[in-house]
């Protein structure tokens, strides 16, 4: 039941921004994790920002640290990933991700241990 659409991705060149959208919707139980993860061709899955989604506490990895903005509106069920100065390397298909698990010390992981999965949508970045 529970619906992850993701979207906002495209052919960029670098410098350029993006803003990624994904509307969780078909729950019962809170998302107490969501965010972003991404994944190239040839290479693993890597989880790039996440928030907690009942304090906005987040989470990014360092590749990206200064450059994306995770940020969430309650009312719309909605998490947006703002993408600045956006490099070649960001190549790749961009997926949403929610937990309702909750962790000790309120905080959400960057793995891969995330229930709910969108669809993905690409993001290509020329040079």
């Amino acid at each position: 039941q529970v619906r992850l659409v993701d979207s906002g991705g495209g052919s960029v060149q670098a410098g350029e921004s993006l803003r990624l959208s994904c509307v969780v919707s078909g729950y019962t139980e809170r998302m107490n994790c969501m965010g972003w993860f991404r994944q190239a061709p040839g290479k693993e899955r890597e989880g790039i920002a996440v928030i907690r989604t009942s304090g906005g506490n987040t989470y990014y990895a360092d590749s990206v640290k200064g450059r994306f903005t995770l940020s969430q509106d309650n009312a719309k069920n909605t998490v947006y990933l703002q993408m600045n100065s956006l490099k070649p390397d960001d190549t790749a298909m961009y997926t949403c991700a929610a937990d309702p698990r909750v962790y000790g010390g309120n905080w959400c992981p960057l793995g891969p241990a995330y229930g709910y999965w969108g669809q993905g949508t690409q993001v290509t970045v020329s040079s």
